[in-house]
């Protein structure tokens, strides 16, 4: 899987002008299941990112992770992190995971990341998603759960 995590301020999605997800200061986290992907990796990116330690402490460190700092996390879904750009003017998607299964692993993504003691809201799995938000720092780090060279 992979997961583009920005350290915000706040964010927020709407779908067809509601509302349907919005954080104050956390992680905004793009994710994307890839073919392949399974259970264990959903689960392993969850426990990686709930760790991942990009909030600053007293000193001014980079040093506490989301939880430490009781941060929320908004999770969407962005089957574009897939983008194969080698060839060509236009991406191609083929190593995106088929909808149903990326859809599957991105509610275990957000419900491991729950039961990890963080507030998780959502965008709509698939929705055309408006997504703002003010990144802290800022600090945009980019995970994945597989070397793929």
């Amino acid at each position: 899987m992979r997961a583009l995590i920005q350290r915000v301020t706040q964010a927020s999605v709407t779908v067809e002008g509601e509302t349907a997800g919005q954080i104050g200061t956390g992680l905004l986290i793009l994710i994307c299941a890839m073919r392949g992907d399974d259970h264990a990796n959903a689960v392993q990116l969850a426990a990686r990112i709930a760790k991942l330690r990009i909030f600053s402490d007293a000193a001014g460190k980079m040093n506490l992770s989301v939880k430490d700092t009781g941060g929320a996390a908004l999770v969407i879904s962005q089957f574009t992190l897939a983008a194969d750009t080698r060839r060509g003017n236009r991406p191609g998607f083929s190593e995106a995971a088929a909808p149903d299964e990326g859809k599957r692993l991105y509610e275990v993504f957000a419900e491991q990341l729950h039961s990890h003691g963080i507030l998780v809201e959502r965008g709509v799995f698939g929705a055309d998603m408006s997504v703002e938000l003010t990144n802290s720092g800022p600090v945009t780090i980019w995970m994945d759960t597989a070397d793929r060279r």
